[in-house]
C-alpha cells in the first residue's frame, strides 16, 4: 500500500511538539531569515535544535522553509545557517530561488524541496528541478491531481502537494499587489494579503460596486484524499504556520484518522461526514476542492469580510492521563459544568462534563485560570482519554 506522509505546519515549537502529537509524520517550519512568513513567530536556533530532537525522537521530520527570494548579501550568509541546520538534522530544506538551490547543494548534504512558490506545473519543469539536485517538488496549487499524476508518472520524484489551508489568487510565487499597495515585497516575506481586502471597481455602464473579488476560500481536500492515493502523491500538504494551537491540531487529528482509515484498505465514505464536521469547527472562510479536480471557478471566491468563525476554543493542553482524570496546562478559562472535549479521540468526538475541577494541591475550584496546572476528573473510557492532547470548548 502507498504510504502518504501528513506534513503540518508548525509556526512554533509548542504547535510543532501539538502537530506531531496529533499525527502528523512530518512538520514545517521557518527561521529568523530566509522565509515568507516574517510575521510568524518562526524559530531560533535553540528552538530547532529541541524540535529536530522531538520530531525524531517520534519518528517524524523537520522541513525548514528557505523559501524567500534573497539578494546577494543573504546568500553570503546562509552557508553558516546550512552548516547548523545539518547539525541540528534538519530533515530537508524547502527551497524557491535558483541561487539558493545551488547554495543549499554546495554547501550541505540537506535534500532540498521545491516550494511551491517555483509553480512547478508540468513534468518537463519538473525533470529540470531534479537534473539540478531537487528531491522533491511541492506542486503550485494551480495544478490539478491529474497534472500530478502524470509528473509523477512521468518524472522519478516525491510530489507533495497542497491538501487543505487558505489558498492564493495568484499563481504562487508571482503576487506583487502588496508591493503595490503597501510597499511590502509578498516575495520576501512581506505579504500583507492584499487580495482578503474589499475593493471598489468601476464597472462601465453598471457604475461602481464594492466586492472581495480576489479573496478565496480555503482548500478542503478530505472527500479527495483516495484520489491523491491514486495519483501516487508522497505527502500532504497542511497550510497554516500562523494559524492557531485548535486549527494544528484539528486538522492534523482529522487528516490522521482519514489517512489511516484509507491505508488499512476501509472507505472512507462512512466516516467522511463526522470528519468534515470537525473541520467546520476551525476558523475557515468556506471551503473549496479549488483546484484539483477542475480549474477553480467563480465558487471558490470568499466574498464575505475577513472574520473569524470558530465554534470553539482551545482550553488546555493534557500534560498527564489516568484512568479517571486528565491532567492539563490551562489556555483559558473553564468552569464547573462546562462540556469540554478531546483532540485526537477515538471515534467522533469524546466529551465531558466538567462536573469539578481541582488544582495540583487538590483543592476544588470554579473557575480555571490561564496558565495554570489543573486537573479534571472524568468518566470517559481510559482508552479515549490516554490518546488526549488538547481540551476544547465550544463558544
Amino acid at each position: 500500500m502507498h504510504k502518504m506522509e501528513l506534513l503540518a505546519p508548525a509556526g512554533n515549537l509548542e504547535k510543532l511538539k501539538l502537530a506531531i502529537d496529533t499525527g502528523a509524520d512530518a512538520v514545517y517550519l521557518g527561521l529568523q531569515k530566509f522565509g515568507l512568513r516574517s510575521a510568524a513567530e518562526n524559530f531560533s536556533t535553540e528552538e530547532l535544535f529541541e524540535a529536530t530532537s522531538y520530531a525524531h525522537q517520534s519518528n517524524a521530520k523537520v522541513f525548514v522553509v528557505l523559501n524567500a527570494y534573497l539578494h546577494d548579501k543573504e546568500l553570503s550568509e546562509l552557508p553558516h545557517s546550512l552548516n547548523m541546520m545539518e547539525e541540528a538534522k534538519v530533515d530537508a530544506v524547502i527551497v524557491s530561488d535558483l541561487g539558493v538551490v545551488k547554495t543549499v547543494i554546495e554547501n550541505s548534504k540537506i535534500p532540498v524541496h521545491l516550494s511551491t512558490q517555483a509553480s512547478c506545473l508540468n513534468p518537463m519543469a519538473a525533470r529540470l528541478w531534479k537534473k539540478m539536485g531537487v528531491e522533491r517538488i511541492v506542486l503550485g496549487r494551480e495544478a490539478s491531481l491529474e497534472d500530478a499524476k502524470a509528473i509523477k508518472a512521468e518524472v522519478d520524484i516525491e510530489i507533495e502537494m497542497f491538501i487543505h489551508g487558505s489558498m492564493c489568487m495568484a499563481y504562487s510565487g508571482n503576487c506583487v499587489i502588496s508591493n503595490y499597495t503597501q510597499g511590502r515585497d509578498s516575495n520576501r516575506g512581506g505579504c500583507a494579503h492584499s487580495c482578503r481586502f474589499e475593493y471598489s471597481l468601476d464597472i462601465p455602464g453598471a457604475g461602481t460596486e464594492k466586492s472581495f473579488f480576489m479573496s478565496s476560500k480555503d482548500l478542503n481536500g478530505l472527500s479527495r484524499l483516495e484520489d491523491f492515493m491514486e495519483a501516487g502523491i508522497d505527502s500532504l500538504k497542511v497550510e497554516g504556520r500562523m494559524k492557531n494551537h485548535l486549527y494544528v491540531s484539528t486538522i492534523s487529528a482529522v487528516y490522521r484518522k482519514a489517512i489511516d482509515l484509507i491505508e488499512a484498505g476501509k472507505s472512507l465514505k462512512d466516516e467522511l461526514p463526522s470528519l468534515q464536521e470537525e473541520l467546520n469547527k476551525v476558523a475557515h472562510r468556506g471551503y473549496t476542492e479549488a483546484s484539483l479536480h477542475k480549474p477553480a471557478g467563480s465558487d471558490s471566491v470568499y466574498r464575505d469580510r475577513e472574520k473569524a468563525e470558530n465554534t470553539h476554543q482551545v482550553v488546555g493542553r493534557v500534560l498527564e492521563t489516568e484512568d479517571d482524570k486528565i491532567t492539563f496546562l490551562s489556555k483559558a478559562a473553564i468552569q464547573t459544568g462546562d462540556w469540554v472535549e478531546i483532540i485526537p479521540n477515538a471515534k467522533n468526538t469524546s466529551g465531558f462534563s466538567a462536573g469539578s475541577i481541582m488544582d495540583i494541591h487538590g483543592n476544588s475550584i470554579n473557575k480555571t485560570k490561564p496558565n495554570r496546572i489543573y486537573v479534571l476528573p472524568t468518566n470517559l473510557d481510559p482508552h479515549k482519554i490516554s490518546k488526549a492532547k488538547i481540551l476544547r470548548k465550544s463558544l
